[in-house]
């Protein structure tokens, strides 16, 4: 019972913030503009701030684990592939079904899975966290763009060189890339800029997790609704369990198994939303996905959080 208290405690306020930014958008005190500007913000400032000085004050043979890296990039080919299998003939239409696929495998790890990890973990323990966001981005919006386009077989079909120049122009990969001289070879940052970076870097998790919020609308929840609960059971229950279980077949304990298992579990990105709404998919679909995963995500992560500490596996 207590460490069910304990994880419901770190679980809890990352959740109550997201819930305040749904309140405060009800109340009038903010507005869809206010949720679109403050995700650009942080998505291209306050974010890539905090990856940044994560990584450049913390030593990189430290943060480094090829392991880590090579798991969460075939578990999350492999979830790709299995809910891309199943939704061929259970998913009817295509636009329903390319959004199907990238709301059941693609996780909000940078905003929900950060949060996360710093109320478990502690603040300065997530470099290794930051690092392996940075590995994640390319391969989640690589495997996004396809399952977008191939399922439609639109005239644009996949084009390599510019999701490979999006990728590479993504201010976060920036941010690791330009962390990595500082960590490597142990270069302190000027005070000035060390405050000010670290200033950018506390808006992130609290000013993303309140545009959540106010993003999220109940009112057309009941369309798609069947959809969204598969999708949802894929991405909270059946990834994860599978996954943090191969995980531990694998040898992974401690910190890493809690980082393995929360970037399984987190709910649907946002971005999957914008992607299928930019590219003619079902975007009402892709935000029903998104509301549902972000709202059960708090028992299943909380669940999933209590199981592994009650086992001491975290």
């Amino acid at each position: 019972m207590q460490n069910l208290i304990i994880v419901a405690g770190l679980v809890a306020p990352v959740f109550l913030i997201v819930a305040l930014g749904y309140f405060l958008k009800k109340l009038g005190m903010i507005n869809d503009n206010f949720v679109k500007l403050s995700s650009r913000i942080v998505f291209s400032v306050s974010l890539p701030a905090l990856i940044f000085i994560e990584i450049a004050k913390t030593d990189l043979t430290r943060i480094l684990n090829l392991e880590l890296i090579g798991f969460a990039y075939i578990g999350t080919i492999i979830t790709f592939l299995f809910v891309w299998l199943i939704s061929i003939p259970s998913v009817r239409t295509a636009t329903d079904r390319t959004v199907f696929i990238q709301g059941s495998f693609r996780g909000n790890f940078a905003v929900i899975g950060l949060a996360l990890i710093a109320n478990v973990y502690g603040v300065d323990n997530l470099g290794k966290a930051s690092l392996l966001l940075a590995f994640t981005i390319p391969l989640y919006n690589t495997l996004s763009v396809i399952a977008l386009t191939v399922p439609l077989r639109k005239e644009r079909q996949l084009n390599i060189g510019y999701t490979i120049f999006e990728i590479i122009r993504n201010p976060l990969i920036l941010a690791v890339i330009f962390s990595l001289p500082f960590s490597y070879f142990k270069i302190g940052l000027p005070f000035i800029a060390e405050r000010t970076i670290n200033y950018l870097a506390a808006l992130a998790l609290p000013l993303a997790l309140l545009g959540i919020g106010g993003f999220m609308n109940f009112k057309e929840i009941k369309k798609g609704f069947k959809l969204s609960v598969y999708s949802s059971v894929l991405k909270l229950i059946f990834f994860p369990l599978v996954m943090t279980y191969g995980a531990y077949l694998f040898g992974f304990r401690g910190y890493d198994l809690g980082i393995l298992f929360i970037l399984f579990a987190c709910p649907t990105a946002i971005a999957s939303f914008i992607m299928a709404e930019a590219m003619g998919s079902n975007s009402k679909l892709a935000a029903n996905i998104l509301l549902m995963t972000t709202l059960a995500s708090l028992i299943t992560i909380t669940a999933g959080l209590f199981i592994l500490k009650q086992y001491n596996l975290i």
